[in-house]
């Protein structure tokens, strides 16, 4: 793993630790020589992983639509930022640019992103470890809720299985070395039907 992308919000949340999860991701990734692909802003938990990964020596590197620089939000510490045109060409580019993805808390884009990602990955079209890094329990009904998907038949048990849950930064490291895609004939029961 070269660059794992950071899913997460542009607000703080309404608990300081999240900033410390945040945190403990950008120093993790550092630490492991691993090189953080984020949405390039500087406010929130996006720019509090940025601060962590930067203050710990790694690599840094943010994509972010012009909309958002032209809002003043885009981080001024991060060499690496890339620009884009829309929020589609920034998803484009940081999947592109990443060997997994990670969640951190945060709101309907973070979940959008991730949502994304998780689809591409159970179509076969990635085949990239993802994560949600379940700081607080932020994330503990949204598992409950795929594996309720998963009991109601909507959702396979592979699929549910790629999506590794850790709370701590460490421990997502240590999944994302162990995920293997999986391996399945088809994707889809057409007998239930």
């Amino acid at each position: 793993m070269q660059r794992l992308c950071v899913f997460t919000g542009s607000s703080p949340g309404g608990h300081p630790d999240y900033a410390r999860a945040a945190e403990e991701l950008g120093r993790t990734l550092a630490g492991h020589g691993i090189g953080l692909v984020y949405g390039g802003a500087s406010v929130g938990l996006m720019g509090a992983v940025a601060d962590a990964a930067l203050g710990a020596g790694g690599e840094v590197v943010g994509v972010i639509p012009q909309t958002l620089v032209d809002r003043e939000i885009a981080h001024p510490g991060v060499s690496d930022l890339r620009v884009v045109g829309s929020m589609h060409e920034r998803k484009a580019l940081m999947a592109e640019l990443a060997d997994g993805f990670i969640a951190l808390p945060g709101g309907m884009g973070t979940l959008e992103e991730l949502f994304e990602v998780y689809t591409w990955t159970q179509l076969g079209l990635y085949a990239k470890p993802l994560g949600l890094l379940d700081a607080r329990g932020y994330y503990a009904r949204l598992v409950a809720f795929l594996d309720h998907a998963v009991a109601e038949g909507f959702v396979t048990p592979e699929s549910r299985e790629m999506l590794a849950v850790e709370d701590r930064a460490e421990a997502m490291i240590e999944a994302f070395r162990r995920w293997r895609p999986p391996a399945r004939a088809k994707w889809l029961d057409r007998s239930a039907t």
